[in-house]
């Protein structure tokens, strides 16, 4: 072993992986701490930006910017996870990606092992989801609220003749039947999904544009409703959920996003939300091959976050 070198392959403060055959992880998977990550370098249904298959490896590389100690929380950022590398995807074939990263995260979870996939387009949360499905009593997302951070509703039945796309990913998780459906940030979308949203009881809609409007206080009543929530979690990010003037490099721009402290917010309000347990976490949609991108420095700020809180 070297001393005074990194490896950029991973990410930073992840345990060897050489230790993942001795893990003795008697917690249940619902009650482990215990995080892998997977990188999904894929991104052939893109319609915009094309690069989010360089994604993982520049997020990776980004990581060691930060410091353990994550002075925006207080908290040192201690958490037991490890970079389990890149998918082996297909190329131009969504369906095939998506079941080999099923199996991948099914491992994961047979291990005990919570899953942190790395993007690649948002068209790979349906390979994690399917994973998370396979260990439910009743095989959907029944018992799960999905929490959606995006500029985009992505929840169009089809885009150019498509079931399997980045534009279709949230039609395909409504399809399983979640508890709940969350969607934050919203402000592009068809008229054909505003009418399919409309009168859905477990679809819940903020609005770019509603929880930046400080007048009414909406973003503080989106935080109370976080704070609503219980049960089983699953968290997927779209990068340009971020006004693109903080995430430029993403599949989609769309101006009038959020703000990078609005995502650590939300973040710090799931934190103290005693009633909920996140089971999975996704983030995407970061378009760049370009070192040290701005987009790809949030993405993993977040990914940093979201281990000091969760791990």
């Amino acid at each position: 072993m070297l001393f005074n070198t990194f490896n950029p392959g991973k990410f930073a403060f992840s345990k060897e992986n050489e230790e993942l055959s001795r893990i003795n992880n008697n917690s249940s998977f619902e009650d482990s701490k215990i995080w892998g990550i997977i990188g999904v370098p894929f991104d052939s249904t893109c319609s915009y930006h094309h690069g989010s298959r360089f994604a993982p490896m520049i997020i990776r590389e980004a990581s060691f910017g930060f410091e353990q100690y994550n002075s925006y929380f207080d908290k040192v950022l201690d958490a037991e996870f490890y970079d389990c590398g890149d998918l082996n995807i297909v190329h131009g074939n969504c369906f095939k990606t998506c079941n080999i990263l099923e199996d991948a995260v099914l491992e994961l979870i047979d291990a005990n092992i919570k899953p942190i996939v790395i993007g690649g387009e948002h068209s790979i949360t349906k390979g994690s989801i399917n994973a998370l499905i396979n260990k439910e009593n009743n095989n959907d997302l029944s018992d799960i609220t999905v929490i959606h951070l995006d500029a985009h509703r992505d929840i169009i039945n089809e885009y150019i003749g498509e079931k399997d796309s980045h534009a279709t990913i949230m039609r395909r998780v409504y399809d399983l039947n979640p508890k709940q459906l969350i969607q934050i940030g919203i402000r592009s979308f068809s008229v054909e999904e505003k009418d399919f949203v409309s009168g859905k009881n477990n679809i819940h809609s903020f609005l770019a544009k509603d929880i930046k409007n400080t007048q009414y206080c909406n973003f503080n009543k989106m935080l109370d409703f976080l704070n609503s929530i219980e049960g089983k979690v699953y968290l997927s990010i779209d990068m340009d959920v971020f006004d693109p003037s903080f995430a430029p490099s993403v599949g989609n721009p769309t101006p009038g996003g959020l703000s990078p402290n609005d995502i650590e917010l939300i973040f710090k309000t799931l934190s103290n939300n005693q009633n909920i347990n996140i089971i999975g976490f996704d983030i995407v949609e970061v378009a760049t091959s370009q070192l040290g991108d701005i987009t790809a420095v949030l993405a993993s700020k977040i990914i940093y976050d979201f281990l000091t809180l969760f791990g």
